[in-house]
């Protein structure tokens, strides 16, 4: 009976430090995970399949919640793309003409291979809508023009997600670093100096 007792308390103890230990390796791995360290996982966004290329996820990030991206400013878009097709394509531009004078992509565009993912998630946003033409508010949604080498171009009612709760780990564009102007040097002319000749004298022989 004291053996079995004995084999009972040894095999309680056993299990309460397993217990204690499997939390704080999955805290480790928590933190070795964070999300700002690597590509956010998918979430909700618009989605859609044409030509065998599928977009999914995509939002626009918004500012936090009550409030809203100011016009002029920037706005970050994340995006995932998939080429199901046999051949190469590419994504050659993005455009958003309603809200922004322009889209800029890292890279200039972004090559998808045949059967090949390309996460456009993060952490630092690869394509932002620039130069707002007004206030992008959270739970809206702003029509997006995807354009492909090869599987041609699609629209898109994208939704604006507050940078709040799940996307709070989202990155907005960085904020352009002012320029300071270089202090400009005037110079003064310097006055002419006005040469007088200098009358050379005479001498006259001795008689």
């Amino acid at each position: 009976m004291l053996r079995r007792s004995g084999k009972t308390v040894a095999s309680c103890l056993l299990i309460g430090a397993v217990a204690l230990v499997v939390p704080a390796v999955a805290g480790c791995e928590a933190g070795a995970n964070a999300p700002t360290l690597e590509f956010h996982e998918a979430a909700g966004g618009a989605y859609t399949t044409f030509n065998g290329i599928q977009i999914s996820n995509a939002f626009v990030l918004g500012a936090p919640s009550g409030s809203s991206v100011p016009a002029g400013s920037s706005a970050s878009l994340f995006v995932s793309l998939f080429n199901g097709g046999t051949g190469d394509d590419q994504l050659t531009s993005v455009s958003a003409p309603d809200y922004a004078t322009s889209v800029l992509v890292t890279g200039g565009t972004v090559s998808l291979p045949a059967q090949g993912e390309v996460n456009l998630t993060g952490p630092q946003p690869s394509v932002v809508l620039s130069g707002l033409t007004k206030p992008l508010d959270s739970s809206a949604t702003i029509p997006v023009t995807f354009d492909f080498a090869q599987a041609g171009s699609v629209t898109l009612q994208v939704p604006v997600e507050p940078q709040s709760s799940y996307y709070s780990t989202y990155s907005p564009p960085p904020t352009p670093a002012p320029t300071t102007a270089s202090p400009t040097t005037t110079s003064t002319p310097k006055a002419k100096t006005k040469t007088t000749p200098t009358a050379t004298a005479s001498t006259s022989p001795t008689p």
